[in-house]
């Protein structure tokens, strides 16, 4: 099941409001921080500019961009649920490489809640304008969702797009404008296989999967390009089914047994790079307590002090992706 998190700032704005924080200026070079917020949130709300804020506060002098659809908050939330996700990745894109800031960084940093985590790992392998460094996600369906659950009191926005979800997931309609429904993942509980149905009509993620039979080998140079992806999975999540795609991994939907990402194809013969970025140290599993977007105080702070530090930290910074803005020796 698959449940709407509009809460999910007000989750991370409490967290982060009785925070105190003091840390010396740094003087060095910060990459830009792209933050892409889930399902039923804005760029605007209270949680996400809370997180910009700490952001700024651990590593002094970090620009941060929160990803929108829209410059109108409410427009921006009803694109988390209609859309179509290959045409909202290719417009962040457009963004990104035409923002004065992040089209002339060396690399940039990103942050995705639930399925903009997901959408981030979409944005480097298909379009990569200013190169990833570091990437990480909390709580997303990278290997997709099983199931839809149901939405808040009153929340029609939610219920139209549930019920559109749950008359036919493979349609047309569906594929082109339910944003869930585009990483909604179907398989053979016997087999484990990807079902027909899933392989021929879905929009987005059996082709960032890279599971069909021909493959885009771009998407794993692309990803393998990383320096770091840090996928962290909420322990007791209830809201992405099954809760272990946050790393990949595939569970049998009648016994429940889990096939971790190592054990899969897609790592074994490398589809989308996985298996490289893991032998370069750059693949790390996290896992952190509570149910889905319940980040506890200080989690955040150690994200930011380990992953989106000023890259004096990292030494000299390459980029391989064939749009490559060059190196930094620091």
């Amino acid at each position: 099941m698959y449940s709407l998190w509009s809460t999910a700032s007000a989750l991370i704005f409490a967290a982060l409001a009785s925070s105190v924080l003091s840390h010396p200026s740094i003087e060095s070079t910060q990459l830009p921080l792209l933050i892409w917020h889930g399902l039923g949130d804005r760029f605007d709300a209270d949680g996400i500019k809370a997180v910009a804020t700490l952001a700024e506060k651990i590593n002094p002098g970090t620009y941060v961009y929160p990803i929108h659809l829209s410059d109108d908050g409410g427009s921006d939330r009803t694109a988390t649920f209609y859309g179509n996700v290959t045409e909202q990745v290719q417009q962040v894109c457009e963004d990104i490489a035409a923002h004065p800031v992040l089209s002339t960084a060396p690399a940039l940093n990103a942050l995705g809640f639930s399925q903009g985590g997901l959408f981030l790992r979409v944005y480097a392998q298909r379009c990569n304008s200013t190169p990833l460094w570091n990437l990480v996600t909390y709580g997303s369906p990278h290997n997709g969702i099983s199931d839809f659950t149901g939405c808040k009191a009153g929340d029609w926005l939610c219920k139209g797009a549930m019920t559109l979800l749950r008359s036919n997931a493979w349609s047309s309609l569906a594929q082109s404008r339910l944003v869930p429904a585009q990483y909604y993942r179907e398989i053979n509980d016997t087999t484990l296989e990807p079902t027909d149905d899933y392989l021929e009509y879905s929009n987005l993620l059996a082709d960032v999967n890279n599971e069909r039979e021909l493959k885009n080998m771009t998407y794993a140079e692309r990803l393998a390009a990383l320096n770091k992806l840090v996928m962290i999975e909420f322990a007791d999540d209830t809201t992405v089914i099954p809760k272990e795609s946050q790393w990949f991994s595939e569970v049998n939907g009648t016994s429940k047994e889990i096939t971790p990402l190592r054990e899969r194809s897609i790592y074994k013969e490398d589809w989308i790079g996985l298996k490289k970025l893991d032998e370069k140290e750059g693949l790390e599993f996290r896992k952190t307590p509570g149910d889905h977007m319940q980040i506890g105080e200080g989690e955040l702070n150690k994200t930011f002090e380990e992953w989106f530090g000023p890259i004096k930290k990292y030494g000299t910074l390459t980029l391989q992706d064939s749009q490559s803005k060059g190196s930094l020796e620091l």
